[in-house]
């Protein structure tokens, strides 16, 4: 738990009290980030009240589409997530590792632009899992990466899932809908009158802010409508994928014709890849001035779906798009367990939604079970993947 434990203690706010969260948060010089309306879709952007939220809106998400449709209510949180997800804030899609400029004795470092220090409001269960498994990546092993562990030090406002989309299928992993770790305060918002939040703190500053905001204590009935929205939020997921023994199925179907099917609607684009919140591929691109007087390092995302990403010397190593899409799905589900211990996919169906021709991971994963390559083995291993 982010600045250690606290008691279990329930609380709840209504709008005012979020409101002062927020001012609170920005009080002790944090840059807060939450989800607001950009260009028709939510994103996650610099907010300081409330009315900067996604009051009254709600997106309908389906494989290879997504859009805000107007709600009978004026919930903030009653969206699914956003597009992006938190991980640009945290391992940015473009940073400069080192900078310097030349000088009459030589050449001069230039200092990078300090960090930001941020507050995240509404960041739904599967981003949190999301964000543990980047820590696990890019914290806990044997090199950490700096660029990621300056922008680590987040205060963390979670936001309970009441809207699962058509593509999410967190319950299935286990990282939704409700959080269970990784969080300073997590809400669950009661859109019934009087609008309020149920809020429980995780740290020992979440329950410093919450005392601040004129946060009070929860009643019996506020607990109980709280748990049964997480209930029916279970079982509204839009998809399924259990996990058991997709490991070795994957592993043992590497030459399942699904692959050529599949790839003969993947565009190789790489859009699951920047969408997803657990993908951490980068390159380096080097750069200068023309006058030569500057020259700059600079990191920028990658994807296993580039002709590039596998590239040795006389050409790539995965040159077909049945190969790239291949890796990526079994990199996510099954040789992350091997590297890291743990599933790379969190469920939150992002790689689905915006897929531009709407390929489903969970689909694929039942394709190959059904067409399991290993003699009598079929039947089993459909059952374990759904």
């Amino acid at each position: 738990m982010p600045g250690g434990q606290v008691p279990d203690q329930t609380m709840v706010l209504d709008r005012q009290g979020l409101d002062a969260l927020l001012g609170a948060l920005a009080d002790a010089r944090y840059e807060v980030i939450g989800p607001t309306v950009v260009d028709g879709a939510i994103a996650y952007r610099p907010v300081q009240t409330v009315a900067d939220l996604p009051a009254g809106w709600r997106d309908e998400q389906s494989p290879g589409g997504c859009r805000l449709v107007a709600r009978s209510d004026n919930a903030l949180f009653g969206h699914v997530n956003g597009a992006q997800g938190w991980k640009p804030f945290l391992h940015p899609p473009e940073v400069t590792v080192w900078s310097g400029r030349r000088t009459g004795d030589g050449v001069e470092t230039v200092a990078p632009a300090p960090v930001k220090r941020r507050a995240f409001v509404g960041v739904r269960p599967c981003d949190l899992a999301a964000i543990a498994i980047q820590d696990r990546v890019l914290l806990d092993g044997p090199v950490a990466d700096d660029v990621y562990a300056a922008r680590r030090s987040i205060f963390v406002v979670a936001v309970n899932c009441t809207e699962p989309g058509a593509t999410c299928f967190c319950a299935s992993l286990g990282t939704g809908p409700s959080a269970a770790s990784g969080f300073d305060v997590v809400l669950t918002e009661l859109v019934d009158e009087p609008h309020r939040f149920v809020a429980e703190a995780g740290s020992a500053r979440g329950m410093d802010l919450l005392a601040a905001s004129g946060a009070a204590p929860a009643d019996d009935v506020d607990r109980a409508a709280a748990g049964r929205m997480m209930t029916v939020a279970a079982g509204r997921m839009g998809r399924t994928l259990a996990t058991g023994g997709v490991r070795e199925l994957l592993y043992a179907n590497a030459r399942n014709p699904r692959w050529e099917q599949v790839a003969r609607r993947c565009l190789t684009c790489t859009i699951c890849t920047m969408v997803c919140p657990t993908c951490f591929c980068t390159s380096m691109r080097d750069g200068g001035s023309f006058d030569g007087k500057t020259a700059t390092r600079t990191r920028i995302w990658d994807s296993c779906f580039g002709i590039e990403f596998s590239y040795l010397h006389g050409g790539s190593v995965r040159s077909s798009s049945a190969a790239r899409y291949r890796q990526w799905l079994t990199h996510k589900l099954a040789s992350w367990q091997d590297q890291f211990g743990i599933i790379g996919c969190v469920g939150c169906g992002r790689c689905i939604t915006w897929c531009p021709v709407g390929i489903d991971i969970t689909e694929e994963v039942h394709a190959i079970a059904d067409s399991d390559v290993r003699s009598g083995t079929a039947g089993q291993q459909k059952e374990a993947t759904r």
